[in-house]
């Protein structure tokens, strides 16, 4: 009885955030920039004590509900305080009273367990360790000494500005994020997830590895909207694993392939995840911009996929399987029942490419939704508005966990730009590369990868955008391509071993060793560790330079990620040698470096070994 009062607690909670925020961003009611943040974080926090406990032992124990209802009433307090203090704050130029002070110190420390119980304790650490800094940096060495502040100053400049706690991050969560999440519950509660896959299972029918082919196309569908690879995983892989599996795929292969496809997700446009939006405000760009510069890496990422699996179906020995995975409808018929979930997709980037903000054409792309399934249905019925509530419940319930990373980053990015630690963090990655941008993306990437290991991609972009992407633009580096960089291995960072969110959750759907699956999946994702680089060093690829550029790009990063695949899996046509691998991989390394000759030199390498290949195996083309 107690879970279904909690469970119609959250609904309702989830209902009220959500219908708060769509009013908010459809201009039917008009809130401050100021006053929206608060109560966006004091409704987000005050679900989130609620739905996720303490800790796992202590779930549904009275201790449990005492401390998570202590949690929700100094949220509740300390937010409505500040609520009634920011216009004198603000106007009276940053002048603040004792009040202020513990009302913030009680916020601080809400952040902290907020970002502990909705994200992990990863990020309440890294969180505090960045707020620990201005204390400590006195007694610090080098370069990291610091002339050091006090307690209230700093509690203070994180609550009470648009800098710290309440900066950029809380303010698209608030906006851009909780619309999308509530469109992503809305076409998967509508039934976009059974369209997707039944087309993708259409496209690939007698293909050779189709059912691993139909869950790469199936994941990227799905984790357009999901915005997180661990999550898309365990929606899309109780499908997808079981079927690879019978069609001959190791369990970890499956379990990897699953993972990787769905981490690729994230990097698809239209919709990217929630990460994407937040980048989009950092830089100061149309989203539609980020859009442009993600696609030809996102297509190369999936390009990579669909080359790994049918690759290591050769290998494997698997022929076009006879297993039939679609219903008896025909393509057309799918493609009609699809019509809301195309219309509104096409609305979405219709709007966008006219110049629309992202929320403002999500909120029409929702219209269109909605209005094509009742015009489908012919009527609205209570079924119907039944899974519309629910879509904005679970839209407003998953912005939660973001909030919280978005509030924790808002501490981290307060911290660097009050005590200068950002440019004390650029500097050493400078003096570390001895002024090479190689050295220094190879620096930059691991960090990011160290520093996104555990956390969902969202919180990792935030912790890298405001940590080492500064150091990136001060060498040079243009500003979205800089963000763009961490973020993509932010996203690649959950199938990267030793900890692999991703793959986790593949394992265990495969029921294979964990570890094995991430490093198998990390190895299938090899062409991704490279990309960044190439994009830095080829700005084609990020649809930046000539025409002649950007064909080349596309001509060029195809064959490289196809050759580096074949180095990868060890397979062409038939398995080959170790000397070819290391062949293909050059090869395919030096199609995504666009220099000229590095691209003749591996386009000839390249086509040597497919005639040599060819020539030895004429029977299996």
């Amino acid at each position: 009885m107690r879970l279904l009062r909690k469970e119609k607690l959250l609904f309702w909670a989830g209902i009220g955030l959500g219908l708060y925020h769509l009013l908010i961003v459809s201009g039917v009611i008009a809130v401050s920039t100021m006053p929206m943040r608060l109560t966006h974080v004091m409704f987000a926090f005050s679900i989130l004590f609620i739905l996720k406990p303490a800790t796992p032992k202590l779930d549904g124990s009275a201790a449990n509900t005492v401390m998570s209802l202590g949690l929700i009433a100094a949220t509740i307090s300390a937010s409505w305080w500040m609520l009634t203090r920011w216009k004198a704050i603000a106007f009276s130029g940053g002048l603040t009273e004792t009040g202020d002070f513990y009302a913030g110190a009680v916020l601080v420390a809400v952040v902290f367990e907020a970002a502990r119980r909705g994200v992990g304790l990863i990020l309440a650490v890294i969180t505090l360790v960045f707020f620990s800094y201005p204390f400590l940096s006195p007694y610090l060495p080098g370069v990291l000494y610091g002339r050091g502040y006090g307690f209230e100053r700093i509690v203070l400049f994180l609550t009470t500005d648009t800098q710290g706690i309440y900066g950029i991050p809380v303010g698209v969560a608030a906006t851009y994020i909780i619309v999308f999440t509530i469109f992503g519950a809305l076409l998967s509660g509508l039934g976009a997830g059974d369209f997707f896959f039944q087309v993708s299972v259409r496209l690939t029918r007698g293909m050779r590895a189709a059912s691993a082919k139909s869950a790469v196309m199936f994941s990227a569908l799905i984790g357009m909207v999901s915005g997180s690879a661990a999550g898309n995983v365990a929606v899309t892989g109780v499908v997808t694993i079981p079927v690879m599996k019978r069609e001959g795929y190791a369990p970890h292969q499956a379990g990897a392939i699953e993972a990787v496809a769905s981490t690729g997700g994230q990097l698809m446009p239209p919709v990217m995840g929630a990460a994407a939006f937040i980048m989009a405000e950092i830089v100061g760009v149309p989203y539609t911009s980020v859009m442009a510069t993600a696609l030809l890496p996102a297509l190369l990422f999936f390009g990579s996929a669909f080359a790994v699996v049918h690759l290591q179906g050769i290998k494997n020995g698997i022929t076009a399987s006879p297993e039939n995975q679609a219903d008896g409808r025909s393509i057309g018929q799918v493609l009609l029942q699809g019509i809301p979930f195309m219309a509104a997709f096409g609305i979405l980037i219709a709007l966008m490419l006219k110049g629309y903000s992202p929320f403002k054409a999500s909120l029409w792309a929702m219209a269109v939704l909605i209005g094509s399934v009742i015009v489908q249905r012919r009527g609205i019925d209570r079924e119907l508005l039944g899974k519309i509530a629910s879509g904005v419940s679970e839209g407003g319930r998953s912005v939660v966990t973001i909030s919280a990373a978005c509030a924790a980053a808002g501490i981290i990015s307060g911290i660097l730009g009050i005590t200068g630690l950002g440019s004390k963090i650029a500097l050493l990655i400078d003096v570390a590369s001895n002024g090479s941008l190689f050295l220094a993306l190879f620096f930059t990437m691991i960090t990011s990868i160290i520093l996104g290991m555990g956390l969902p991609t969202t919180a990792a972009y935030l912790i890298l955008a405001t940590v080492v992407a500064p150091a990136l633009v001060k060498l040079g580096v243009p500003v979205l391509s800089a963000h763009f960089f961490v973020f993509y291995y932010g996203c690649i960072s959950t199938i990267t071993p030793p900890v692999a969110l991703a793959a986790y959750v593949a394992g265990g759907i495969a029921d294979a060793n964990i570890n094995k699956v991430g490093w198998t999946a990390a190895s299938y994702a090899v062409t991704s560790f490279v990309l960044p680089f190439a994009f830095i060093f080829g700005p084609g690829l990020v649809m930046q330079g000539t025409v002649l550029d950007i064909v080349t790009a596309w001509v060029t990063g195809f064959a490289g990620i196809a050759a580096i695949s074949i180095a990868v899996i060890g397979c062409l046509y038939q398995p080959i040698s170790p000397l070819l691998r290391i062949v293909a991989g050059a090869s395919g390394l030096a199609l995504l470096f666009q220099s000229p000759f590095t691209a003749l030199a591996g386009a000839a390498a390249f086509i040597a070994l497919i005639l040599f290949e060819k020539s030895r195996a004429p029977a299996q083309t």
